[in-house]
């Protein structure tokens, strides 16, 4: 093998870790356990494969990786790289940023199971403050579990409770270490 051919392949080779390492914090920066891909794509992304394309174990096509990137809702200059996101993080879609009025949410009886959560969260928070509390992409899961609704229909169902004191865009950026 020539050194030509060598060096193409370990560049190949460093690219596909490196869109795996960006595939990965992609990943992690919207809340996603591996299961959790395969969950909601329905089985397309199935945990292993997603696993060993982060690793760099398996090679993605360019059309299975535009659909990825796609499922994140991130664009694809984001997961080759061309972008360097530690120098200006990119906005990838997210759930909107929730806050209960805790003093509104105990005014409802039917809320009950809902402010015993928030309490919850607060204590192992250590968030004293008692008038609001910010809720997470894992809260708004559990919550919506406990109520058996979609996120969609929880938040309808807050803002019918009147116990929504802000819901700030759907927004969040992505930061790589």
């Amino acid at each position: 093998m020539t050194d030509v051919n060598q060096n193409e392949q370990h560049e190949s080779a460093t690219f596909v870790e490196e869109v795996g390492h960006r595939l990965r914090a992609i990943r992690r920066q919207q809340g996603l356990s591996l299961e959790d891909v395969e969950e909601r794509s329905g089985g397309r992304w199935s945990a292993s494969a997603v696993g060993a394309y982060e690793r760099g174990y398996r090679v993605l096509s360019l059309a299975r990786l535009r659909e990825l990137a796609e499922f994140y809702g991130v664009p694809m200059s984001v997961v080759v790289g061309e972008v360097d996101l530690r120098e200006q993080p990119i906005p990838v879609a997210g759930p909107p940023k929730v806050i209960l009025d805790l003093g509104a949410l105990e005014k409802h009886e039917e809320a009950a199971p809902v402010a015993r959560y928030a309490q919850s969260i607060a204590l192992e928070r250590g968030d004293f403050n008692g008038r609001v509390l910010s809720l997470r992409r894992d809260d708004l899961r559990v919550l919506g579990s406990l109520l058996g609704l979609s996120e969609p229909k929880l938040l309808e169902r807050l803002a019918g409770w009147g116990v929504l004191s802000a819901v700030e865009g759907n927004a969040t950026t992505l930061d790589v270490d």
